[in-house]
């Protein structure tokens, strides 16, 4: 062969092994973009697996018994999800097969669920009997119980608020108790708990600061909210915002509040008042107020998109059709929007650029672009409440 034609051969086998390799690197990239998300329909006891970069229904997974207050995380691979059910059911859902692989009814009454940081252990927290149950996650094995007992009677409490922490402990509060409670899973079979007594009235929902260092505990029973220094238990918790309702009007309360959502952003917690018109702004380093931010209606999740620029916050009834969105440079209020009936839950994906809402009542999920704050898609999902995206799967107390 000519020294033309050996020349031709060697620039065609590198220019097809290039086509090649840019043609792999761009197969990743789409895969990178890729993620799968799972949203909760309430009413059907489903959930629905959705490509939320291409904005599509992929599937519908049924089965998982009364989703009326239902949550989930996300295996640390992303592939399976456990939903925690109001029925005590947990459930397992492989997501790329889209089929239940294991469930268990293991209390009457749950509230919500964790998974340990290594993985290995899921914690369910229950309303009736109060108490955690932890389960091997990869077969749904019950490996121990820890009863939520206090007072001289040894009555059980509801659990609430519970998360994931570093070094594979679980944080929870029981509620007529007064109590946060932590516990090293280290050993699941016997794990060893810390109890934080005389915390605040009514423990009833809580939040893990995302670098794992801080969990906040809202108060039914007062005014102010329970911190805990998880790099210094034996500190107790301290009380933080006390009193932030006085001399304002008491209001009933539609919905109690939800700050498992991550309202942490550019060195700012935004907490929900309870039964009031505002959104509180602490700052982390002294953990005071340093404003309020009067709203639509009687927050019920504040969630800071993931550069934390903006803090979305939806409202309990009857104010419930609508979503504000407040500027955390500025602090105050730049958007408010009508994405339908009975808004439930919001999601941003991995970067921010798109936020999904749920409107239960109109069943479908309404995606917004939140630099334009422009309606871009919408979804049709069976009475929609929780959205749940794969990020997650690797974001502590998410």
């Amino acid at each position: 062969m000519s020294a033309e034609g050996t020349g031709f051969r060697r620039w065609w086998s590198v220019t097809v092994a290039t086509i090649a390799a840019v043609g792999a690197l761009a197969a990743l990239a789409d895969a990178a973009r890729a993620e799968t998300g799972v949203v909760i329909e309430r009413a059907t006891g489903s959930v629905q697996l959705v490509d939320n970069s291409k904005r599509l229904p992929l599937a519908r997974v049924e089965g998982l018994g009364d989703l009326s207050h239902a949550s989930l995380v996300f295996s640390q691979d992303a592939r399976h999800v456990f939903v925690f059910g109001r029925d005590g059911g947990l459930t397992k859902v492989d997501v790329a097969a889209a089929k239940v692989v294991g469930r268990v009814v293991q209390a009457g009454n749950s509230i919500g669920g964790a998974i340990s940081r290594d993985g290995g252990i899921i914690a369910v927290a229950n309303y009736e009997p109060g108490g955690v149950k932890l389960f091997d996650a990869a077969t749904l094995a019950l490996l121990s119980e820890i009863p939520a007992t206090y007072g001289a009677e040894g009555k059980r409490a509801k659990v609430v608020g519970i998360a994931d922490a570093p070094h594979n402990r679980f944080v929870f509060s029981l509620f007529e108790a007064g109590e946060i409670w932590v516990a090293d899973v280290t050993d699941p079979r016997q794990p060893k708990v810390t109890k934080l007594a005389n915390v605040g009235r009514e423990p009833y929902d809580a939040l893990i600061t995302p670098d794992g260092r801080h969990y906040i505990a809202g108060l039914f029973g007062e005014d102010g909210l329970a911190l805990v220094d998880l790099g210094n238990v034996d500190a107790g918790a301290q009380r933080i915002l006390a009193n932030y309702g006085r001399g304002g009007e008491k209001l009933p309360v539609y919905k109690m509040p939800h700050l498992r959502g991550w309202a942490v952003a550019q060195g700012y917690a935004f907490l929900p008042a309870i039964g009031r018109h505002e959104v509180l702004v602490v700052e982390r380093t002294t953990w005071r107020e340093v404003a309020r931010i009067p709203v639509h209606g009687q927050p019920v999740f504040v969630m800071a998109r993931p550069d934390g620029r903006q803090v979305w916050v939806n409202f309990a009834f009857p104010r419930n059709d609508t979503v504000q969105v407040i500027d955390v440079d500025r602090l105050a209020l730049v958007e408010t929007l009508k994405p339908g009936r009975t808004i439930l839950h919001m999601e941003f994906s991995a970067g921010g650029e798109e936020v999904w809402v749920s409107a239960r009542d109109d069943d479908r999920v309404v995606i917004y672009d939140t630099a334009t704050f422009k309606r871009v898609a919408e979804l049709a999902a069976k009475s929609p409440s929780g959205i749940f995206f794969q990020w997650r799967a690797k974001k502590i107390g998410m």
